[in-house]
């Protein structure tokens, strides 16, 4: 090969070198996501889907990440897990996605594991079983509290108020089934005694037998819901009809103002372990996520004329962990981003401080969580 060939190769090779380099920096940054936006979960998915939609408007219009648009793929599973398999195959498949944030629920979530694992796609979860992150796969992480945190917090509160002795209520859905064996499994730590352990579907629409034989148990002195969507707010309801005076409490499932809705007044006087995300304008004025709790609430309620939830604060977590983790690898490769989210420290969201490690993929402790009581109708933190 003589020379004027060889710088002929070279320039060729460097013009398509560069011309790939300026192709892929002008593709978008595909975000898939797997969301319950229709189902018995849709209270949790709409707001989640909303969330997405405004935050991934907001960063393309500010020049987007790494100058390159977002371009957010999403499918509706229909609060279906046998769903959010085959949507999780064709985001990885099909669309080639770099990351995914998403589903609602544990089953749909859980479906989806094997499959990201397996292609090895950075996913964020917006679901709240224990068993998403432990033992810790590595390339899955999650933003909400876990159903184990929830039954701690609750018992820490219960064991403040002389409480011992409790009836746990909970659904056969794949967050109530892993929030009964977290609650069992935590129960003896704070001094509790589970008397009284019943469970109703998801689409019960009368959980009476249950209740009246928790009424009937001798011996009980609190209830302990532990389930998500309508069924909760249905309990609520029942629980007065019911005339049953016992303090009643609800887990972060239910941390929405939809719940408030559904349940009317019977809700008076129920507690829940929650973000703080529910209460941005009685956080005191030091507090680091008021900020950021306050600014979502505010463009939120701006952009769709609907109050927040909790749950569309745990999608904001994962897109913006995301984003912030793609900043920091300063690129899409997959195993650069599954490190860099890894590696997240002192990441302020509306679900709490994020630090995560090697071996936690959640980063979130006790103090993430804030009890709240049903007061006049509305929140207010838990003295």
């Amino acid at each position: 090969m003589n020379k004027r060939t060889t710088l002929k190769t070279l320039f060729v090779g460097t013009v398509l070198a560069l011309g790939s380099f300026a192709a892929v920096a002008n593709e978008p940054i595909k975000i898939g996501s797997i969301l319950s936006v229709t189902g018995p979960a849709a209270f949790l998915g709409d707001p989640e889907l909303k969330t997405l939609q405004l935050y991934v408007e907001d960063i393309n219009k500010k020049g987007g990440v790494l100058g390159r648009q977002i371009q957010l793929v999403h499918y509706d599973d229909g609060s279906d897990a046998n769903k959010a398999n085959g949507f999780a195959k064709r985001l990885i498949d099909d669309d080639k996605v770099d990351l995914i944030v998403g589903g609602t629920t544990t089953g749909s979530t859980m479906s989806s594991v094997p499959l990201v694992e397996r292609a090895g796609v950075p996913f964020i979860s917006l679901a709240g079983a224990v068993v998403i992150v432990e033992p810790v796969k590595k390339w899955v992480f999650k933003t909400p509290h876990t159903d184990r945190m929830a039954a701690e917090k609750v018992f820490e509160d219960m064991k403040k108020r002389g409480i011992s002795k409790v009836a746990l209520l909970s659904e056969t859905s794949g967050f109530g089934q892993s929030g009964k064996k977290e609650t069992e499994a935590v129960a003896a730590k704070y001094g509790v005694t589970l008397v009284a352990n019943e469970t109703y579907g998801p689409k019960d629409t009368d959980m009476s037998p249950q209740l009246t034989k928790i009424k009937n148990t001798a011996g009980v002195q609190a209830v302990f819901v532990f389930g998500l969507g309508q069924g909760p707010a249905i309990v609520t309801k029942n629980y007065r009809q019911l005339g049953i005076a016992l303090p009643l409490y609800q887990s972060h499932g239910v941390a929405s103002d939809e719940f408030l809705k559904l349940a009317g007044p019977a809700a008076e006087g129920v507690r829940l372990p929650s973000p703080a995300q529910l209460i941005p304008e009685k956080l005191p004025a030091g507090d680091p996520q008021k900020p950021v709790v306050t600014a979502y609430d505010k463009a939120y309620k701006e952009r769709y004329k609907q109050d927040v939830s909790t749950f569309g604060g745990y999608a904001y977590d994962g897109l913006m962990i995301a984003v912030d983790a793609i900043k920091r690898a300063g690129s899409t490769d997959k195993a650069k981003v599954r490190d860099a989210i890894e590696a997240t420290k002192g990441f302020v969201g509306t679900s709490g401080t994020f630090n995560m490690s090697p071996t936690d993929h959640m980063g979130l402790d006790l103090s993430a969580f804030r009890m709240l009581e049903v007061k006049g109708g509305d929140w207010t933190i838990s003295k």
